[in-house]
Protein backbone atom coordinates (compact mmCIF):
# COMPACT_ATOMS: atom_id res chain seq x y z
CA UNK A 1 0.00 0.00 0.00
CA UNK A 2 0.67 3.54 -0.56
CA UNK A 3 1.84 6.13 2.59
CA UNK A 4 -1.86 7.69 1.91
CA UNK A 5 -3.25 4.33 1.81
CA UNK A 6 -1.63 2.87 4.97
CA UNK A 7 -2.55 6.16 6.60
CA UNK A 8 -6.35 6.41 5.54
CA UNK A 9 -6.87 2.53 6.76
CA UNK A 10 -5.57 3.18 10.28
CA UNK A 11 -8.47 3.70 11.99
CA UNK A 12 -7.59 7.29 14.49
CA UNK A 13 -8.74 8.44 18.01
CA UNK A 14 -10.28 11.40 18.51
CA UNK A 15 -8.07 14.79 19.45
CA UNK A 16 -9.86 15.66 22.36
CA UNK A 17 -8.72 11.70 23.70
CA UNK A 18 -5.15 12.44 22.44
CA UNK A 19 -4.93 16.10 24.27
CA UNK A 20 -6.40 14.17 27.49
CA UNK A 21 -4.40 11.75 27.57
CA UNK A 22 -1.31 14.07 27.86
CA UNK A 23 -3.56 16.09 30.71
CA UNK A 24 -4.72 19.23 28.10
CA UNK A 25 -7.95 20.65 29.66
CA UNK A 26 -11.34 20.98 27.27
CA UNK A 27 -10.76 24.97 27.81
CA UNK A 28 -7.21 24.97 26.26
CA UNK A 29 -8.26 23.24 23.25
CA UNK A 30 -9.71 24.01 19.91
CA UNK A 31 -11.14 21.10 17.67
CA UNK A 32 -10.53 21.47 13.70
CA UNK A 33 -12.64 18.12 13.01
CA UNK A 34 -12.00 15.68 14.69
CA UNK A 35 -8.31 14.48 14.42
CA UNK A 36 -6.15 18.32 14.59
CA UNK A 37 -6.90 20.63 17.21
CA UNK A 38 -4.63 23.93 18.26
CA UNK A 39 -3.58 23.78 21.67
CA UNK A 40 -3.58 27.27 23.82
CA UNK A 41 -0.31 28.46 24.35
CA UNK A 42 -2.05 29.51 28.35
CA UNK A 43 -1.02 25.74 28.58
CA UNK A 44 2.96 26.37 29.32
CA UNK A 45 1.51 28.88 31.55
CA UNK A 46 -0.06 26.36 33.68
CA UNK A 47 2.95 24.00 33.81
CA UNK A 48 5.98 26.30 33.35
CA UNK A 49 7.34 25.37 36.56
CA UNK A 50 6.94 21.42 36.07
CA UNK A 51 10.60 20.36 35.00
CA UNK A 52 11.39 19.60 31.59
CA UNK A 53 11.55 16.23 29.74
CA UNK A 54 14.71 15.03 27.28
CA UNK A 55 14.77 16.45 24.30
CA UNK A 56 16.11 14.45 21.70
CA UNK A 57 17.12 16.19 18.16
CA UNK A 58 16.92 13.88 15.36
CA UNK A 59 19.48 14.73 12.12
CA UNK A 60 21.11 12.91 9.10
CA UNK A 61 23.39 12.53 6.54
CA UNK A 62 23.54 15.06 3.93
CA UNK A 63 20.28 14.17 1.98
CA UNK A 64 20.36 11.82 -1.59
CA UNK A 65 17.33 11.64 -4.22
CA UNK A 66 16.86 8.22 -2.51
CA UNK A 67 15.34 9.90 0.82
CA UNK A 68 16.92 9.17 4.11
CA UNK A 69 13.84 8.96 6.66
CA UNK A 70 14.53 11.61 8.99
CA UNK A 71 11.03 12.80 9.82
CA UNK A 72 9.91 9.05 9.65
CA UNK A 73 12.37 8.46 12.09
CA UNK A 74 11.31 11.10 14.45
CA UNK A 75 7.63 9.36 14.70
CA UNK A 76 9.39 6.12 14.52
CA UNK A 77 11.05 7.14 17.79
CA UNK A 78 8.34 8.98 19.37
CA UNK A 79 6.48 5.17 18.65
CA UNK A 80 9.32 3.28 19.91
CA UNK A 81 9.50 5.33 23.02
CA UNK A 82 5.61 4.58 24.33
CA UNK A 83 6.33 1.07 23.12
CA UNK A 84 8.61 0.79 25.91
CA UNK A 85 6.85 2.46 28.10
CA UNK A 86 7.80 6.11 28.01
CA UNK A 87 5.59 9.10 27.89
CA UNK A 88 6.67 10.73 24.60
CA UNK A 89 5.92 13.19 22.45
CA UNK A 90 6.83 14.38 18.59
CA UNK A 91 7.12 17.94 17.89
CA UNK A 92 7.86 18.95 14.27
CA UNK A 93 7.52 20.95 11.52
CA UNK A 94 4.98 22.29 9.30
CA UNK A 95 4.81 20.62 5.77
CA UNK A 96 4.61 23.25 3.21
CA UNK A 97 3.04 23.03 -0.19
CA UNK A 98 5.88 23.27 -2.61
CA UNK A 99 7.80 20.28 -2.27
CA UNK A 100 4.28 18.42 -1.85
CA UNK A 101 3.67 19.68 -4.99
CA UNK A 102 7.34 19.61 -6.10
CA UNK A 103 9.50 16.80 -6.46
CA UNK A 104 10.24 15.99 -2.23
CA UNK A 105 6.71 15.42 -1.18
CA UNK A 106 5.16 15.62 1.92
CA UNK A 107 6.13 15.29 5.46
CA UNK A 108 4.79 13.49 7.35
CA UNK A 109 6.83 10.78 7.23
CA UNK A 110 5.91 7.46 5.58
CA UNK A 111 5.10 3.50 5.77
CA UNK A 112 3.64 2.76 9.69
CA UNK A 113 5.48 5.86 11.07
CA UNK A 114 3.21 8.49 10.20
CA UNK A 115 1.47 11.47 11.83
CA UNK A 116 -1.87 11.65 10.77
CA UNK A 117 -4.88 12.36 8.95
CA UNK A 118 -1.57 12.87 6.51
CA UNK A 119 -3.84 14.58 3.64
CA UNK A 120 -4.73 17.61 5.62
CA UNK A 121 -1.54 18.03 7.30
CA UNK A 122 0.46 17.84 3.79
CA UNK A 123 -2.05 20.10 2.70
CA UNK A 124 -4.12 23.22 4.19
CA UNK A 125 -3.73 21.73 7.84
CA UNK A 126 -4.86 24.20 10.19
CA UNK A 127 -4.29 27.48 7.88
CA UNK A 128 -0.71 28.97 9.74
CA UNK A 129 1.37 28.87 6.19
CA UNK A 130 -2.07 30.91 4.75
CA UNK A 131 -1.76 32.75 7.74
CA UNK A 132 2.03 33.54 7.54
CA UNK A 133 1.88 34.14 3.76
CA UNK A 134 -1.02 36.79 4.20
CA UNK A 135 0.55 38.57 7.11
CA UNK A 136 4.06 38.94 4.70
CA UNK A 137 1.82 40.02 2.06
CA UNK A 138 0.31 42.89 4.16
CA UNK A 139 3.35 43.93 5.21
CA UNK A 140 4.22 44.38 1.45
CA UNK A 141 1.27 46.10 0.52
CA UNK A 142 1.55 48.49 3.47
CA UNK A 143 4.50 49.82 2.21
CA UNK A 144 3.87 50.28 -1.33
CA UNK A 145 0.48 51.75 0.12
CA UNK A 146 2.63 54.25 2.08
CA UNK A 147 4.92 55.23 -1.24
CA UNK A 148 1.93 55.48 -3.38
CA UNK A 149 0.41 58.21 -0.68
CA UNK A 150 3.45 60.50 -0.19
CA UNK A 151 6.10 58.30 1.18
CA UNK A 152 6.66 60.51 4.58
CA UNK A 153 9.23 57.78 5.48
CA UNK A 154 11.39 58.27 2.25
CA UNK A 155 11.61 55.05 0.89
CA UNK A 156 14.71 54.72 -1.74
CA UNK A 157 14.95 51.02 -1.77
CA UNK A 158 12.27 48.59 -0.40
CA UNK A 159 14.06 44.75 0.60
CA UNK A 160 11.11 43.18 1.63
CA UNK A 161 9.42 40.85 -0.45
CA UNK A 162 6.57 38.81 -1.62
CA UNK A 163 5.78 35.23 -0.61
CA UNK A 164 3.31 31.90 -1.77
CA UNK A 165 3.50 29.01 -0.56
CA UNK A 166 4.28 27.21 -4.02
CA UNK A 167 7.48 26.36 -5.65
CA UNK A 168 7.34 28.73 -8.92
CA UNK A 169 10.64 30.36 -10.39
CA UNK A 170 8.78 32.62 -12.36
CA UNK A 171 8.08 35.00 -9.40
CA UNK A 172 11.76 35.00 -8.27
CA UNK A 173 12.02 38.44 -9.96
CA UNK A 174 8.78 40.55 -10.85
CA UNK A 175 7.97 43.78 -12.42
CA UNK A 176 5.24 45.70 -10.10
CA UNK A 177 3.68 49.08 -10.28
CA UNK A 178 2.67 48.81 -14.04
CA UNK A 179 -1.03 49.92 -14.09
CA UNK A 180 -0.04 53.93 -14.84
CA UNK A 181 -1.83 55.17 -11.83
CA UNK A 182 -0.51 58.88 -10.69
CA UNK A 183 2.15 58.47 -7.87
CA UNK A 184 2.52 54.71 -8.68
CA UNK A 185 6.19 54.21 -9.50
CA UNK A 186 7.13 50.40 -11.49
CA UNK A 187 9.42 49.12 -9.42
CA UNK A 188 11.87 45.42 -9.00
CA UNK A 189 10.46 42.96 -6.67
CA UNK A 190 10.32 39.50 -6.32
CA UNK A 191 9.12 36.69 -4.43
CA UNK A 192 10.01 34.18 -1.87
CA UNK A 193 8.65 30.94 -0.75
CA UNK A 194 6.26 31.43 2.77
CA UNK A 195 9.26 28.93 4.42
CA UNK A 196 11.96 30.87 3.51
CA UNK A 197 10.18 34.15 5.03
CA UNK A 198 11.63 36.21 7.38
CA UNK A 199 7.88 35.92 9.00
CA UNK A 200 8.21 32.02 8.87
CA UNK A 201 11.17 32.57 11.10
CA UNK A 202 9.62 34.88 13.42
CA UNK A 203 6.85 32.75 13.99
CA UNK A 204 9.01 29.95 15.24
CA UNK A 205 11.91 32.00 17.23
CA UNK A 206 9.07 34.11 19.40
CA UNK A 207 8.35 33.17 22.97
CA UNK A 208 5.23 34.42 23.24
CA UNK A 209 2.68 36.98 21.57
CA UNK A 210 4.48 39.72 23.40
CA UNK A 211 7.65 38.60 21.86
CA UNK A 212 5.71 37.90 18.21
CA UNK A 213 5.08 41.21 18.12
CA UNK A 214 7.69 42.82 18.92
CA UNK A 215 9.98 41.19 16.37
CA UNK A 216 7.48 41.70 13.91
CA UNK A 217 7.99 45.59 14.42
CA UNK A 218 11.73 45.01 13.80
CA UNK A 219 11.49 43.97 10.75
CA UNK A 220 13.87 45.58 8.50
CA UNK A 221 12.03 46.20 5.39
CA UNK A 222 13.60 49.35 3.16
CA UNK A 223 16.09 52.30 3.54
CA UNK A 224 15.80 55.91 2.77
CA UNK A 225 18.11 58.32 0.62
CA UNK A 226 20.32 58.45 3.45
CA UNK A 227 20.42 54.36 3.86
CA UNK A 228 19.05 54.44 7.16
CA UNK A 229 16.68 51.77 8.10
CA UNK A 230 13.38 51.74 8.05
CA UNK A 231 11.04 49.22 9.79
CA UNK A 232 7.47 47.95 10.08
CA UNK A 233 7.10 49.51 13.00
CA UNK A 234 7.66 52.98 11.06
CA UNK A 235 4.46 51.87 8.92
CA UNK A 236 3.00 50.77 12.38
CA UNK A 237 2.38 47.41 10.88
CA UNK A 238 3.11 45.12 13.73
CA UNK A 239 -0.65 45.33 15.30
CA UNK A 240 -2.18 44.10 12.36
CA UNK A 241 0.50 41.44 11.21
CA UNK A 242 0.29 40.40 14.71
CA UNK A 243 -3.47 40.01 14.70
CA UNK A 244 -3.14 37.69 11.78
CA UNK A 245 -0.86 35.49 13.32
CA UNK A 246 -2.69 35.18 16.77
CA UNK A 247 -4.46 32.10 16.09
CA UNK A 248 -1.98 30.65 14.31
CA UNK A 249 0.50 31.05 17.00
CA UNK A 250 -1.04 28.45 18.77
CA UNK A 251 0.84 25.02 17.91
CA UNK A 252 -0.98 22.29 16.75
CA UNK A 253 -1.86 18.47 18.21
CA UNK A 254 -1.98 15.64 15.69
CA UNK A 255 -1.09 11.89 16.24
CA UNK A 256 0.56 9.21 14.80
CA UNK A 257 -0.84 5.75 13.84
CA UNK A 258 0.02 4.28 16.60
CA UNK A 259 -2.20 7.31 18.80
CA UNK A 260 1.66 8.85 20.02
CA UNK A 261 0.42 13.06 20.40
CA UNK A 262 2.41 14.78 17.55
CA UNK A 263 2.43 19.08 17.95
CA UNK A 264 3.37 20.11 14.43
CA UNK A 265 4.13 23.82 14.07
CA UNK A 266 6.08 26.15 11.98
CA UNK A 267 8.27 24.88 8.63
CA UNK A 268 11.08 27.00 7.63
CA UNK A 269 13.19 25.44 5.09
CA UNK A 270 16.80 24.68 6.12
CA UNK A 271 18.76 25.22 2.99
CA UNK A 272 17.27 28.80 3.08
CA UNK A 273 16.16 29.41 6.41
CA UNK A 274 17.13 27.89 9.93
CA UNK A 275 14.84 24.73 9.50
CA UNK A 276 13.39 23.94 13.32
CA UNK A 277 9.63 24.18 14.07
CA UNK A 278 8.45 27.12 16.77
CA UNK A 279 9.75 27.50 20.00
CA UNK A 280 6.51 27.45 21.65
CA UNK A 281 5.78 24.50 20.08
CA UNK A 282 9.08 22.41 21.60
CA UNK A 283 8.60 24.18 25.25
CA UNK A 284 4.97 23.04 25.22
CA UNK A 285 6.36 19.67 24.27
CA UNK A 286 8.86 19.81 26.91
CA UNK A 287 6.16 20.35 29.58
CA UNK A 288 3.84 17.72 28.17
CA UNK A 289 6.36 14.75 27.45
CA UNK A 290 9.47 13.23 29.55
CA UNK A 291 10.42 12.13 25.96
CA UNK A 292 10.66 15.20 23.08
CA UNK A 293 11.23 13.81 19.82
CA UNK A 294 12.00 16.94 17.27
CA UNK A 295 13.88 17.03 13.76
CA UNK A 296 15.98 19.78 11.90
CA UNK A 297 15.78 19.72 8.12
CA UNK A 298 17.87 18.01 5.61
CA UNK A 299 21.36 17.09 6.73
CA UNK A 300 23.17 18.27 10.45
CA UNK A 301 25.23 20.81 8.35
CA UNK A 302 22.57 22.84 7.95
CA UNK A 303 19.39 21.51 10.40
CA UNK A 304 21.39 20.65 13.57
CA UNK A 305 23.88 23.08 13.19
CA UNK A 306 21.03 26.01 12.85
CA UNK A 307 19.30 24.33 16.03
CA UNK A 308 22.29 24.75 17.75
CA UNK A 309 23.64 28.08 16.85
CA UNK A 310 20.19 29.99 16.25
CA UNK A 311 17.53 28.23 18.07
CA UNK A 312 19.04 26.93 21.24
CA UNK A 313 19.98 30.29 22.07
CA UNK A 314 16.65 31.31 21.72
CA UNK A 315 15.02 28.53 23.75
CA UNK A 316 17.78 28.06 26.53
CA UNK A 317 17.84 24.18 26.54
CA UNK A 318 20.37 21.70 24.53
CA UNK A 319 19.19 18.45 23.27
CA UNK A 320 20.05 15.83 25.54
CA UNK A 321 20.81 13.25 22.40
CA UNK A 322 20.94 13.40 18.99
CA UNK A 323 20.10 11.01 16.38
CA UNK A 324 22.24 10.99 13.46
CA UNK A 325 19.62 9.53 10.23
CA UNK A 326 21.48 7.47 7.23
CA UNK A 327 21.13 4.30 5.28
CA UNK A 328 23.26 2.13 3.80
CA UNK A 329 21.91 3.19 -0.12
CA UNK A 330 22.57 6.75 0.60
CA UNK A 331 26.24 6.08 2.06
CA UNK A 332 26.97 4.30 -1.22
CA UNK A 333 25.64 7.04 -3.22
CA UNK A 334 27.88 9.79 -1.69
CA UNK A 335 30.50 7.11 -1.80
CA UNK A 336 30.13 7.70 -6.04
CA UNK A 337 27.81 4.58 -6.48
CA UNK A 338 25.40 4.96 -9.65
CA UNK A 339 21.70 4.92 -8.58
CA UNK A 340 21.39 2.08 -10.95
CA UNK A 341 23.56 0.04 -8.94
CA UNK A 342 22.93 0.84 -5.24
CA UNK A 343 21.70 -2.78 -4.43
CA UNK A 344 24.88 -4.35 -5.16
CA UNK A 345 26.84 -4.98 -2.12
CA UNK A 346 29.95 -2.59 -2.32
CA UNK A 347 32.25 -2.23 1.25
CA UNK A 348 34.17 0.62 -0.94
CA UNK A 349 31.90 2.78 -2.05
CA UNK A 350 30.34 2.36 1.46
CA UNK A 351 33.59 2.97 3.18
CA UNK A 352 33.61 6.12 0.71
CA UNK A 353 30.86 7.22 1.62
CA UNK A 354 30.76 6.78 5.57
CA UNK A 355 33.12 10.04 5.38
CA UNK A 356 29.86 12.15 4.88
CA UNK A 357 28.37 10.61 7.97
CA UNK A 358 31.75 10.59 9.81
CA UNK A 359 31.78 14.28 9.45
CA UNK A 360 28.34 15.02 11.07
CA UNK A 361 29.41 12.82 13.75
CA UNK A 362 32.17 14.72 14.51
CA UNK A 363 30.35 18.25 14.16
CA UNK A 364 27.61 16.69 16.85
CA UNK A 365 30.06 15.52 19.14
CA UNK A 366 31.89 19.24 18.88
CA UNK A 367 28.93 20.52 19.94
CA UNK A 368 29.22 18.77 22.93
CA UNK A 369 25.86 16.24 22.41
CA UNK A 370 25.39 13.00 22.77
CA UNK A 371 25.15 10.82 19.45
CA UNK A 372 23.17 7.71 17.80
CA UNK A 373 23.56 6.39 14.46
CA UNK A 374 20.14 5.48 13.56
CA UNK A 375 20.00 3.40 9.97
CA UNK A 376 16.86 3.23 7.97
CA UNK A 377 16.62 -0.27 7.26
CA UNK A 378 16.42 -1.86 3.48
CA UNK A 379 15.73 -5.50 2.87
CA UNK A 380 18.51 -4.87 0.37
CA UNK A 381 21.09 -4.37 2.92
CA UNK A 382 23.93 -6.90 3.84
CA UNK A 383 24.97 -8.34 6.50
CA UNK A 384 28.43 -7.35 5.32
CA UNK A 385 27.75 -3.75 4.90
CA UNK A 386 25.89 -3.28 8.25
CA UNK A 387 28.38 -5.30 10.31
CA UNK A 388 31.44 -2.90 8.05
CA UNK A 389 29.33 0.21 8.88
CA UNK A 390 29.04 -1.11 12.84
CA UNK A 391 32.62 -1.55 13.42
CA UNK A 392 33.67 2.16 11.99
CA UNK A 393 30.83 3.19 14.39
CA UNK A 394 32.49 1.68 16.85
CA UNK A 395 36.23 3.05 16.24
CA UNK A 396 34.33 6.53 17.13
CA UNK A 397 32.36 5.04 20.16
CA UNK A 398 28.70 6.05 18.50
CA UNK A 399 26.16 3.32 18.90
CA UNK A 400 24.30 1.79 15.88
CA UNK A 401 20.56 1.20 15.57
CA UNK A 402 18.78 -0.47 13.11
CA UNK A 403 15.53 0.73 12.44
CA UNK A 404 12.68 -0.80 10.81
CA UNK A 405 9.92 1.58 11.69
CA UNK A 406 8.64 2.47 8.02
CA UNK A 407 7.59 -1.56 8.13
CA UNK A 408 6.81 -2.19 11.76
CA UNK A 409 5.50 1.58 12.80
CA UNK A 410 6.99 1.48 16.84
CA UNK A 411 7.90 -1.94 17.41
CA UNK A 412 10.44 -1.69 14.23
CA UNK A 413 12.30 1.12 16.82
CA UNK A 414 12.44 -0.44 19.85
CA UNK A 415 16.08 -0.46 19.77
CA UNK A 416 17.01 2.89 19.53
CA UNK A 417 14.02 3.62 22.11
CA UNK A 418 16.16 1.89 24.68
CA UNK A 419 19.42 2.98 23.70
CA UNK A 420 18.43 6.40 23.53
CA UNK A 421 17.29 6.72 26.83
CA UNK A 422 20.23 5.55 28.08
CA UNK A 423 22.55 8.20 25.98
CA UNK A 424 19.96 10.90 27.60
CA UNK A 425 21.31 9.98 30.63
CA UNK A 426 24.61 11.27 29.92
CA UNK A 427 25.65 14.70 30.28
CA UNK A 428 26.20 17.27 27.77
CA UNK A 429 28.37 20.33 27.55
CA UNK A 430 27.28 22.41 24.96
CA UNK A 431 30.08 24.46 22.87
CA UNK A 432 29.38 26.93 19.72
CA UNK A 433 30.42 26.99 16.90
CA UNK A 434 30.89 30.90 16.69
CA UNK A 435 30.94 33.12 19.65
CA UNK A 436 28.14 36.33 18.92
CA UNK A 437 30.87 38.71 19.95
CA UNK A 438 32.93 37.46 16.53
CA UNK A 439 32.40 39.59 13.30
CA UNK A 440 30.40 38.51 10.72
CA UNK A 441 33.19 37.69 8.21
CA UNK A 442 34.54 34.92 11.29
CA UNK A 443 31.34 32.82 12.31
CA UNK A 444 31.05 32.72 8.24
CA UNK A 445 34.65 31.29 8.02
CA UNK A 446 34.29 29.20 11.34
CA UNK A 447 30.75 27.55 10.08
CA UNK A 448 32.85 27.08 6.83
CA UNK A 449 35.83 25.00 8.00
CA UNK A 450 34.73 23.32 11.21
CA UNK A 451 31.04 22.17 10.30
CA UNK A 452 31.63 21.78 5.98
CA UNK A 453 35.36 21.34 6.60
CA UNK A 454 36.09 23.98 3.95
CA UNK A 455 39.51 25.44 3.14
CA UNK A 456 38.30 29.08 3.66
CA UNK A 457 35.91 31.40 2.51
CA UNK A 458 35.42 34.24 -0.12
CA UNK A 459 33.10 36.81 0.04
CA UNK A 460 31.97 39.06 -3.28
CA UNK A 461 31.92 42.74 -3.63
CA UNK A 462 28.34 42.73 -2.97
CA UNK A 463 29.13 40.74 0.18
CA UNK A 464 31.28 42.86 1.53
CA UNK A 465 29.53 45.85 1.19
CA UNK A 466 26.24 44.01 2.80
CA UNK A 467 29.02 43.34 5.67
CA UNK A 468 29.74 46.42 6.37
CA UNK A 469 25.85 47.98 5.98
CA UNK A 470 25.23 45.47 8.79
CA UNK A 471 28.04 46.59 10.86
CA UNK A 472 27.00 50.21 10.61
CA UNK A 473 23.28 49.56 12.01
CA UNK A 474 24.71 47.11 14.73
CA UNK A 475 23.29 43.82 13.70
CA UNK A 476 26.92 42.39 13.35
CA UNK A 477 26.68 39.93 16.58
CA UNK A 478 23.44 38.39 15.75
CA UNK A 479 24.18 34.66 14.71
CA UNK A 480 24.55 34.09 11.11
CA UNK A 481 21.90 31.50 9.20
CA UNK A 482 23.99 30.23 6.04
CA UNK A 483 21.73 29.75 2.77
CA UNK A 484 23.34 26.92 0.24
CA UNK A 485 22.94 23.71 -1.09
CA UNK A 486 21.64 20.88 0.90
CA UNK A 487 23.13 18.38 -1.45
CA UNK A 488 26.63 18.32 0.19
CA UNK A 489 28.75 19.72 2.16
CA UNK A 490 29.90 22.43 0.19
CA UNK A 491 27.98 25.04 -1.40
CA UNK A 492 28.41 22.68 -4.93
CA UNK A 493 25.08 20.37 -5.00
CA UNK A 494 27.18 17.50 -7.61
CA UNK A 495 30.28 17.77 -4.80
CA UNK A 496 29.08 14.82 -3.36
CA UNK A 497 32.02 13.59 -1.62
CA UNK A 498 34.23 16.84 -1.05
CA UNK A 499 37.59 15.17 -1.14
CA UNK A 500 39.34 18.12 -2.61
CA UNK A 501 39.52 20.99 -0.88
CA UNK A 502 36.73 23.17 -1.65
CA UNK A 503 35.51 26.85 -0.86
CA UNK A 504 33.01 28.45 0.45
CA UNK A 505 31.38 31.60 -1.98
CA UNK A 506 29.23 34.03 -0.28
CA UNK A 507 28.00 36.56 -2.85
CA UNK A 508 25.04 38.19 -0.50
CA UNK A 509 24.00 38.64 2.90
CA UNK A 510 20.45 40.32 4.81
CA UNK A 511 20.01 41.52 8.20
CA UNK A 512 16.81 39.68 9.36
CA UNK A 513 16.22 41.95 12.63
CA UNK A 514 12.86 40.41 12.59
CA UNK A 515 13.74 36.97 12.96
CA UNK A 516 17.47 37.83 15.07
CA UNK A 517 19.71 36.34 12.16
CA UNK A 518 21.71 37.22 9.64
CA UNK A 519 21.20 35.68 6.28
CA UNK A 520 24.38 34.31 3.88
CA UNK A 521 24.01 33.71 0.66
CA UNK A 522 25.96 30.68 -0.86
CA UNK A 523 26.63 29.36 -3.81
CA UNK A 524 23.43 29.45 -6.28
CA UNK A 525 20.94 29.16 -3.63
CA UNK A 526 17.26 30.04 -4.42
CA UNK A 527 15.08 31.57 -2.04
CA UNK A 528 12.35 30.77 -4.42
CA UNK A 529 12.43 27.04 -5.16
CA UNK A 530 11.35 25.69 -8.85
CA UNK A 531 8.92 22.67 -9.77
CA UNK A 532 11.16 19.86 -11.47
CA UNK A 533 10.40 18.53 -15.38
CA UNK A 534 7.37 16.50 -13.94
CA UNK A 535 6.04 17.56 -10.50
CA UNK A 536 4.29 15.26 -8.41
CA UNK A 537 1.40 17.45 -8.77
CA UNK A 538 0.59 15.42 -11.86
CA UNK A 539 -0.01 12.46 -9.94
CA UNK A 540 -1.98 14.16 -7.22
CA UNK A 541 -6.25 13.91 -7.79
CA UNK A 542 -9.00 12.72 -6.11
CA UNK A 543 -10.26 9.22 -6.69
CA UNK A 544 -13.48 8.19 -7.52
CA UNK A 545 -14.36 7.48 -4.27
CA UNK A 546 -13.70 11.74 -3.54
CA UNK A 547 -10.47 10.77 -1.44
CA UNK A 548 -6.83 12.46 -2.29
CA UNK A 549 -4.62 10.07 -4.15
CA UNK A 550 -0.95 11.03 -5.05
CA UNK A 551 0.48 12.28 -2.28
CA UNK A 552 3.39 10.59 -1.10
Amino acid sequence: MTDIEIARNTELVKITKIAEGLGIEESELETYGKYKAKISNNVYERLKEKQDGKLILVSSINPTPLGEGKTTMAIGLADGLRKVGKKSIAVLREPSMGPVFGIKGGATGGGYAQVAPMDEINLHFTGDLHAITSANNLLASLIDNHIYNGNNLGFKKVIWKRCLDVNDRALRKVQIGLSGEKNLEPREDGFDITAASEIMAIFCLATDLKNLKERLGNILVGYNSDNKPIYARDLKAEGALTVLLKDAFNPNLVQTLEHTPAIIHGGPFANIAHGCNSIVATKLGLKLGDYVITEAGFGADLGAEKFMDIKTRFLGKVPDAVVCVATIKALKYHGGMSIEKLNNESIEHLKNGYENLRKHITNLKNFGLNVIVAINRYTQDTENEIEFLRSCLKSENVELSLVESWAKGGAGATDLAEKIVGLCNNETKVSYTYLLEDSIEEKIRKVAQKIYGAKDIELSDEAMKSIELIQNMNFDKLPICIAKTQYSLSDDPKNLECKADFIIHVRDLTVKAGAGFIVVYAGNIFTMPGLPKVPAAEQIDLGKDGNIIGIF
